[in-house]
């Protein structure tokens, strides 16, 4: 039996990046038997006192931290030298590397990547448009989309939408059923448009429509889950796909942020052969 450990995660801000990093590091290990406590928006000695107090009346404890401010930070750190607890600061480094290699002073402001800038807003921009846009909602609008997805019900379409949304790319998506008609415009002039096409394996497909339909108390939507109509209409709509030359990305075995990466990079490939071809019309 392994030991229990106590992971007290310590920001300056939100916590957002620590608990993301945490994430990577304990998916690292199939064995990690833990319990996790955060403290955001810590920004005094006074608070870091409180919490290693705490954590010295723990067994295993192991502290990570996110703290930009370089005086907050070093006390973080003595301190928990003195009190033999483990710490790792995760930005630390990283920032003070990219000073000499910038050849300039961070501003070590914390919730600096909050700021509420042209990026930010144009964040907000995107998931409003994705939201509005769902499941082939307000298709008239689709020239302003940056991704456009297309699958049949319960491929991810609609996670990965907000997700894509979340890193700023305004995205429609466009379920493939006889009620929706994908808009002429995108089969007529393709090379002008991202359109991704989403498919995932058949049993897999009939296990989410199942328990779908189990959530939602729904036992008369004939055909929903039967595996020979999903296997014929992920058939059709492979078809589609290849008909038009759209890339294809099978969501089986991948979460929404492999799926939304794998999208981004297509994406990029895509605009940047069509910055190609329009710098060469204009040589």
């Amino acid at each position: 039996m392994g030991h229990k450990y106590r992971i007290y995660l310590i920001s300056d801000s939100t916590g957002e990046t620590l608990d993301r990093i945490f994430l990577a590091i304990k998916s690292q290990f199939s064995n990690f038997d833990y319990e996790k406590k955060e403290f955001v928006f810590v920004r005094t000695e006074q608070q870091i006192d409180k919490i290693i107090r705490e954590s010295k009346t723990k067994e295993n404890a192991i502290i990570l931290y996110t703290v930009v401010e370089t005086k907050l930070a070093k006390y973080l750190s003595q301190t928990c030298e003195d009190k033999k607890i483990p710490c790792f600061g995760i930005l630390g480094n990283l920032i003070l590397n990219f000073s000499k290699l910038l050849n300039q002073k961070a501003t070590h402001t914390p919730s600096a990547q909050h700021v509420l800038d042209a990026d930010y807003y144009n964040r907000i921009e995107a998931i409003q448009f994705s939201i509005t846009h769902d499941d082939g909602m307000k298709t008239e609008d689709i020239e302003i989309a940056d991704i456009i997805l297309l699958g049949v019900s319960r491929t991810s379409k609609t996670p990965t939408s907000i997700y894509l949304a979340n890193r700023g790319y305004k995205t429609l998506n466009i379920p493939l059923v006889e009620t929706h008609e994908i808009p002429s415009l995108i089969k007529e002039d393709p090379d002008n448009y991202c359109i991704i096409g989403l498919t995932v394996e058949a049993d897999r497909l009939s296990d989410i429509r199942s328990n779908r339909l189990e959530i939602m108390k729904e036992n008369n939507i004939s055909n929903y889950s039967n595996l020979d109509f999903i296997q014929k209409e992920l058939a059709e709509s492979i078809k589609l796909f290849k008909k038009y030359k759209w890339p294809i990305v099978d969501v089986t075995r991948k979460s929404v942020e492999e799926t939304a990466a794998t999208i981004i990079k297509i994406f990029e490939i895509q605009k940047r052969k069509k910055n190609e071809n329009n710098f060469s019309i204009q040589k």
